[in-house]
């Protein structure tokens, strides 16, 4: 069990409604269009660790697909390199009646999406509607506390709630605030996927499955000044080695998700490699449900107890990671304000799991089927889990499955346990809500239970910092009793690069090329 006492401190972080951050990605650099030696033109080649799934900001849901948004849909907000959030396509910060049930959002005017329509209330309001009523949409749950989305004026949206919802600027600064073409929703329908219109700096051209996806600079696009690149290609690479090799070679400009090991041969090599400890973590999700798993570990916490109790995520991080990623079991990143400033995780004892297990009556070992992405690091992690979980008495097979594919089926519920991380969220309520409350997109463990879907709830209808904070302790006092997940880690991602600068890169690992320029 962990032991958690709220921080003194975070009780004087107040901060007004919609505004608390738990950590920030910087949107770009400062503008580097007129410094001395910018180069003008050229495609910047760019591998990404994983495939994106959908480019639908309704039905995505993927972390790559998030990276790739960076470069051709803006949003609503975005959240800056010192945790404030900011304005992007709104032209000032939401503006909430006293009783916290209506959200006045101003617009920036004269804009154009990337196919030359007008940006306005009215192309809002037809994204924010799809994002609630979609039949496939993910962003259902993120925005359930919407009741109504009505037309002020052309520049002036208002967002009627069903009761106060604190998250709801963290929301929008994420794929629930990115604002799709109405001209491009209605021509494409459900395929609106394979030729995504926007407003951003870069527009969609092409997509190869399984090789690459190509992006043009804008014609339409307002700060288009600052662009300076011709265009951003994105290549799919799950090899790490391949990835750093490419990098040496100035076949790649840039690569995501450099492995620890390689950054010294790198940074060798006349590679830039720039490290950020993110607000992503890393998990063993497991599967409690027992109509879709009939694993012993699905019906009880205790033998949950048990696999946590054999794993030694020091030794996980320094076999792996190099030491590099921060070691812990809770899903409130590092940064979080609403994190308790006493956490203690439970450590390696083999022992107590043993006798967890033989107490059990359960035949021994127990077979457990580790679901994980094809791919290193997460092939070697379960390498390493399995060799520590087999020694206590469990029978761990690892299944590799292609990323997208894994998340089909983790989200149909055929897997046992399984591998996957988050990449983290700038509200608290980003990384729970829809995690571990029942009909979550991304729980994983179909974890059901009342009392903590009502905790959630509770915590993100509060306007006050100090009130919400001593409910998320609660509310991981519950996730640690029923142990849907086994938390190991919070990521240190490498960026390397190799021939550009200019490129943005804060917290939440996600790489910004607006103001990116080659250098060779």
């Amino acid at each position: 069990m962990t032991k958690r006492t709220l921080a003194a401190g975070v009780m004087a972080l107040a901060a007004s409604l919609l505004l608390v951050s738990c950590s920030a990605g910087s949107p770009a650099p400062e503008d580097s269009s007129a410094a001395p030696g910018v180069k003008k033109g050229g495609i910047a080649t760019i591998a990404l660790a994983t495939e994106p799934d959908s480019l639908d900001a309704t039905t995505a849901n993927t972390f790559s697909a998030r990276e790739v948004f960076t470069t051709f849909c803006e949003k609503l907000y975005d959240a800056d390199a010192k945790l404030n959030l900011v304005p992007q396509l709104a032209a000032e910060l939401p503006k909430v009646s006293d009783d916290g049930l209506t959200v006045d959002i101003k617009l920036r005017t004269g804009i154009q999406f990337n196919d030359g329509t007008p940006f306005d209330a009215a192309a809002v309001k037809t994204t924010l509607d799809r994002d609630r009523t979609y039949p496939t949409s993910a962003r259902k749950k993120e925005l359930a506390a919407v009741q109504d989305v009505t037309v002020v004026d052309p520049s002036t949206v208002r967002l009627t709630l069903n009761q106060p919802f604190a998250p709801l600027g963290a929301q929008l600064a994420d794929r629930a605030g990115v604002i799709m073409s109405p001209t491009q929703l209605q021509k494409m329908g459900d395929n609106f996927t394979n030729d995504p219109v926007c407003v951003g700096p870069f527009t969609f051209q092409k997509r190869v499955p399984g090789s690459e996806i190509d992006f043009v600079k804008s014609d339409y696009y307002y700060d288009k000044d600052k662009v300076n690149l011709d265009g951003v290609t994105y290549k799919f690479i799950v090899d790490p080695n391949v990835r750093a090799a490419n990098l040496r070679s100035g076949d790649l400009n840039a690569a995501e998700q450099i492995t620890a090991s390689d950054v010294p041969q790198l940074k060798a090599a006349g590679v830039d490699v720039q490290g950020v400890s993110t607000i992503a973590y890393q998990a063993l999700s497991i599967n409690t449900d027992p109509t879709t798993s009939s694993n012993p570990l699905a019906k009880s916490p205790e033998l949950r107890k048990a696999f946590e109790l054999a794993l030694d995520r020091d030794a996980i991080n320094k076999v792996v990671f190099s030491g590099a990623n921060t070691v812990d079991c809770l899903p409130l990143p590092m940064q979080s304000a609403f994190r308790p400033s006493k956490v203690t995780c439970s450590k390696l004892d083999p022992k107590a799991a043993e006798k967890i297990l033989k107490d059990s009556g359960e035949k021994l070992p127990i077979p457990v089927d580790l679901m994980v992405p094809t791919g290193q690091p997460g092939e070697k992690t379960a390498e390493v889990i399995k060799q520590m979980a087999d020694k206590v008495g469990f029978d761990v097979t690892i299944r590799p499955v292609e990323f997208v594919t894994s998340l089909t089926e983790g989200r149909a519920g055929k897997f046992e346990m399984f591998l996957i991380g988050w990449s983290g969220r700038i509200d608290p309520d980003g990384d729970l809500n829809d995690i571990v409350t029942t009909g979550g997109s991304n729980n994983f463990s179909r974890v059901s239970d009342p009392e903590l879907d009502q905790l959630v709830k509770q915590a993100a209808a509060s306007n006050d910092v100090k009130t919400r904070a001593a409910v998320y302790a609660k509310v991981l006092d519950k996730i640690d009793e029923i142990k849907p997940n086994i938390y190991l880690y919070h990521d240190k991602w490498f960026l390397g690069m190799s021939g550009i600068a200019g490129v943005g890169y804060s917290s939440d690992a996600l790489p910004r090329f607006k103001t990116a320029y080659l250098t060779k």
